[in-house]
């Protein structure tokens, strides 16, 4: 039996090495595994129910918008994917070809695919025909394929989870507002259900998905001050229907080309949920997305009653709550504490004879290790109460983060200077060049984040070559 402190050991110190630790928490927390060939994962049971969980916050509030969802194909012909030249560019060197079918080379090569706005673009062509049928608001949870080079569990394999919505309207003005709509439900998916603050605006031109008049996105924080991009939300206007021929019959009986739209979010948001929030006890999973959300630890669990009453608790609690009761007997409760908090449940219920006598349990908060005793006969109303507070708080503290590692820079030397000694995001005013943004990621390694919608005046000239500047830009080095 492994002692306590022995077995945290088994997690690297996250100041030491945070890339070991981050791969130390995916594995022995159980939330994913390697498989035969590189770049791609199993996700367990226990790293799927989180992915569950961000997938049905999602898609229900996808729902509140009219959008529906379907299934594209997973090959995409190759003659499809030049159609869009800029698009093309954007991805060719992450695509993987298909030459091959039953034993015969295939006539065309097929994509498989890095997303899909070439094959709904296609399907939309051949439905649509008035301007009564529109928007169409269709979105797909599928699996997409990109060939990276540096791959890393959730945060960059080369097949991940995700959704993509593709969406065409009859105006440009209904195409935008829903664009921003979007990554407006993005935000509430990850500041309300992951409880991870969000920096929201538009990519700069460099930055913005190939193909996509503008791209907005939520960027996030991660505990060692790298920036992650959480969810993208992409403006295309005609830039795919135009080829690809999708057009109506508007509504002065001409012909006109469709407005297009297209968002998504992955499972590298389990990646954030790790580093944002995780620590040297391991996960540590917000009570809303949690698939456990409290545990019951018998403590002496082979003496009269114990279990029983274990039992008896876990029964009242599992109508409301994500609970589990773990009936364990080779383990120490120490152990199982540990193993637990390896797993980020927000909350441990420890059950012992004493506690039994006395009519109470304590509950352990996995945030803060505070004991909290409380009756059983109030344990339902108070573990609701308990998990809003975990909630909150672990939200508070990554706000508290980011504002710890923000920082403002007026020339290169202070930027770099920022940036080497307290990692994290860097606000500087920005005259719009892409020498610049260049210039800035070659010196300092930090790549533009957004231009935030909350602009601040903090100067008037560009922090690279201080020519006259109007746009304050959030830049930031990224996972």
């Amino acid at each position: 039996m492994k002692e306590n402190k022995e077995f945290v050991k088994e997690i690297t110190n996250i100041e030491d090495d945070f890339a070991k630790w981050y791969t130390d928490i995916v594995l022995k927390a159980g939330l994913a595994d390697y498989t035969d060939v590189k770049g791609f994962i199993a996700i367990k049971p226990y790293g799927f129910a989180i992915w569950e969980g961000i997938q049905k916050y999602a898609d229900g509030k996808f729902k509140e918008h009219q959008v529906k969802n379907l299934s594209m194909p997973v090959l995409i012909p190759e003659s499809l994917l030049n159609k869009e030249k800029e698009h093309v560019e954007g991805f060719a060197p992450e695509v993987a070809w298909v030459t091959v079918g039953g034993g015969e080379t295939l006539e065309e090569r097929l994509c498989v695919r890095p997303t899909s706005e070439t094959i709904f673009s296609t399907m939309y062509a051949k439905w649509l025909s008035s301007w009564r049928e529109l928007p169409y608001l269709y979105n797909q949870w599928c699996n997409v394929l990109r060939w990276e080079k540096e791959t890393r569990p959730f945060l960059r394999s080369r097949e991940f989870l995700w959704q993509e919505g593709h969406t065409i309207h009859e105006t440009a003005e209904e195409a935008k507002k829903f664009t921003l709509e979007m990554l407006d439900v993005y935000q509430d998916v990850i500041e309300n259900l992951l409880a991870i603050p969000v920096l929201k605006g538009e990519k700069t031109p460099l930055e913005k998905f190939a193909g996509a008049e503008s791209t907005y996105t939520v960027e996030t924080l991660m505990h060692d001050g790298r920036a992650l991009q959480g969810g993208t939300s992409h403006y295309f206007g005609q830039n795919f229907t135009k080829p690809f021929e999708v057009k109506f019959q508007n509504r002065e009986g001409k012909e006109e080309y469709a407005y297009q739209t297209s968002w998504g979010i992955s499972t590298r948001l389990i990646g954030a949920v790790i580093m944002a929030h995780g620590d040297n006890r391991g996960l540590k999973l917000p009570p809303r997305v949690a698939p456990i959300q409290a545990v019951i630890v018998p403590i002496a669990i082979k003496k009269e009653g114990v279990l029983e009453n274990a039992d008896k608790l876990y029964e009242k609690l599992k109508e409301e709550y994500r609970v589990e009761l773990d009936r364990r007997d080779q383990y120490s409760p120490g152990y199982k504490f540990n193993d637990w908090e390896m797993k980020g449940v927000p909350v441990r219920i420890e059950l012992g004879p004493k506690d039994i006598e006395n009519h109470v349990c304590v509950i352990v908060r996995r945030d803060t290790s505070e004991k909290i005793e409380v009756l059983l006969d109030e344990v339902e109303r108070r573990l609701g109460e308990i998990l809003e507070e975990i909630q909150r708080n672990m939200y508070d503290t990554c706000v508290k983060r980011v504002q710890e590692k923000t920082t403002i820079a007026h020339n290169l030397e202070e930027f770099e200077k920022n940036i080497n000694e307290n990692q994290g995001y860097v606000k500087t005013m920005w005259c719009g060049s892409n020498e610049c943004e260049e210039t800035i990621h070659e010196r300092t390694g930090a790549k533009s984040r957004c231009i935030p919608f909350k602009q601040e005046h903090i100067g008037d000239t560009c922090v690279c070559c201080g020519k006259p500047a109007s746009k304050m830009v959030v830049w930031g080095r990224q996972y």
